[in-house]
């Protein structure tokens, strides 16, 4: 399935930096804002398919701005967020991979950490996840390999959602193999990355949160 057609781009409301990464890693995807998050379409330049959410949190200037976005609103009781309704969307039209731009940072620290855990739950069930800010970048670690390209001297910091094991981590300036991380532990905050790395896990829950702009572990 092309990248067109099974990736999609939720607009969530928090902060979003117009970054190259950013825009590279948007590219040709589709897209759906979830209430406030539509914002960050006019900056983008793109036009969302769908708006979903209960749009208390979008300004009347900013309905005006799309009156060709199809909206689908939901009642302020709902028992989901805005964010959650637009991931369910983009599952039932096709998705495979997920990007939540504006997931990271923002007023509401509840619905960023709420983010995150989402994205390892559907990292679970196999979908393929990005979370961003533009320039903060999150993705789930699970029991496997993954691979990031990122900057030589760059920030990055693995988050242990549960206890750890197996866990090893190459071609950065402190690796770690086979490692046993206690559920809770800072031991593997604020590492430095030496170009693409590699992280491995043989069981547990992780976020790895990178900052590809912040070289100042140079």
């Amino acid at each position: 399935m092309p990248m067109s057609q099974s990736t999609f781009t939720i607009l969530l409301g928090g902060e979003l930096s117009l970054t190259e990464r950013l825009r590279h890693a948007v590219g040709g995807s589709r897209f759906i804002a979830a209430d406030g998050g539509m914002r960050h379409a006019a900056a983008l330049g793109i036009t969302p398919e769908i708006w979903v959410g209960d749009f208390d949190s979008t300004p009347a200037d900013l309905e005006g701005a799309f009156p060709d976005v199809p909206k689908q609103p939901y009642p302020a009781a709902k028992a989901a967020t805005d964010g959650e309704i637009a991931v369910s969307e983009a599952i039932a039209r096709g998705a495979r991979r997920l990007i939540l731009a504006g997931a990271l940072g923002g007023e509401r620290s509840d619905h960023a950490l709420q983010h995150l855990l989402s994205a390892v739950s559907l990292a679970e069930q196999g979908f393929d996840l990005l979370l961003t800010s533009g320039k903060e970048e999150a993705v789930p670690l699970l029991a496997g390999t993954i691979e990031l390209h990122l900057p030589k001297a760059s920030l990055f910091s693995v988050l242990g959602f549960s206890e750890l094991t197996g866990l090893c981590i190459d071609n950065a300036r402190y690796p770690l193999a086979d490692f046993h991380l206690p559920f809770g532990s800072s031991r593997t905050i604020s590492n430095v990355a030496e170009g693409k790395v590699c992280f491995s896990l043989r069981s547990g829950r992780a976020i790895v949160l990178a900052r590809p702009y912040d070289l100042s572990g140079v």
